[in-house]
């Protein structure tokens, strides 16, 4: 368990938030910032941001990283959303497509895609969820069907992506073999989001960032776009799945929306508006340090090569729970006044209540979550 921060990591982190503060990144935040239902293109402050070196610091430098360990990528994850950086465009691009790129991808694969990822020109999404079959991939009816030369043509369904619209790269779940069993003859490709019988479109929702639909015509892709081996994607999404559900980000929104909650407060009355929320304040207060301390642990055992499936299960629920729970409050806070005048707090909080119903069932819904608690006990002897 991590009690602490390393000498290094607080220079580290001190090196970070001084660069974040400049007037131009703080701009460049602003602007990519969305509110009212509308979402801002957000790959120019990435681009700056990776021209900066504050993308993927612990990739490799030979892939446009600066070799620092995962957890440094954790501390600069903290302090971009702090900075108010909208978070999506790494969440997908770095700590999840690119991770699973290192972690599966060959060599080739690495040369050809992470360093454009690193420096902000290339952006990712994710392409697992279908129409009927949600959170549960074993239901995906994607097929991807030998074309005769080596390559595949991929077709089907998939929704609820973020950012699809803006992205080059989409990582696809498919079946190569649709005989096998439920969660065999899988397998996983970078598609070109700009390739023929590729379709976007968004699905209408409440939130500021907008869900997508991708239809997948035929789409052809090469052997060299297949990452690990034909069939053995199943083993491969449970590993990155556990990866991707450290509950640092989930965390990282509850920590903001419970500050910008408080600062709505002392806006309506800095001597006593608080008082009768003090109770509940401190227990939110209390879950955080748990909740951070949870995904510091999964975040430590990444570091160590260690992926565990449960610290990861028991981290994503508490945190996207919590994330819930904090925005419901939360939403009672700001005075008529302040949504009247649309203040940063009440545009804040007003995003956050009509995000946070996805939170418990992105990266795996609630009810997953504890199953994986449920089968780590009923297994122990």
């Amino acid at each position: 368990m991590r009690f602490g921060f390393t000498e290094d990591q607080q220079r580290f982190r001190a090196d970070v938030r001084r660069t974040l503060r400049s007037a131009e990144v703080r701009a460049a935040a602003e602007q990519a910032t969305g509110a009212a239902g509308v979402e801002p293109d957000a790959r120019p402050l990435y681009r700056m941001l990776g021209g900066l070196g504050l993308l993927a610091v612990h990739w490799p430098v030979e892939f446009g990283g600066a070799g620092r360990p995962l957890t440094d990528a954790a501390i600069l994850a903290e302090e971009l959303v702090r900075a108010g950086v909208p978070d999506t465009f790494h969440v997908n691009t770095i700590q999840i497509v690119g991770q699973f790129l290192l972690m599966a991808g060959d060599a080739e694969q690495k040369r050809r895609h992470l360093p454009a990822l690193a420096r902000g020109e290339s952006f990712a999404s994710v392409l697992y969820t279908e129409p009927d079959a949600g959170s549960d991939l074993g239901a995906l009816r994607t097929v991807a069907e030998p074309d005769g030369d080596g390559g595949y043509r991929i077709t089907g369904t998939k929704v609820f992506s973020l950012k699809t619209r803006f992205v080059d790269l989409g990582l696809c779940a498919a079946r190569t073999t649709p005989t096998a069993g439920k969660y065999q003859g899988i397998s996983l490709f970078l598609v070109d989001m700009r390739a023929p019988g590729v379709t976007v479109s968004m699905i209408p929702g409440i939130g500021d960032e907008h869900f997508h639909r991708v239809e997948l015509d035929g789409v052809a892709v090469s052997a060299a776009d297949l990452i690990g081996p034909r069939d053995e994607g199943w083993p491969l999404l449970n590993e990155a799945l556990a990866v991707e559900r450290t509950g640092l980000d989930y965390y990282l929104k509850a920590e903001r929306w419970l500050d910008t909650a408080l600062e709505a407060l002392v806006d309506r009355d800095p001597d006593s508006a608080h008082a009768a929320h003090l109770e509940q304040i401190g227990r939110w207060h209390g879950a955080l340090t748990a909740d951070h301390s949870l995904a510091w642990e999964v975040l430590t055992g990444l570091e160590a090569g260690r992926i565990d499936q449960l610290a990861a299960a028991v981290a994503k629920y508490h945190s996207s729970e919590l994330a819930q729970g904090i925005a419901a409050w939360a939403a009672d806070i700001p005075s008529p006044d302040q949504r009247a005048n649309r203040t940063r707090p009440a545009k804040i909080l007003d995003s956050a209540h009509r995000e946070a119903p996805g939170l418990t069932l992105s990266a795996g819904t609630s009810e997953v979550m504890l199953h994986i608690v449920a089968a780590a006990f009923d297994s122990l002897p």
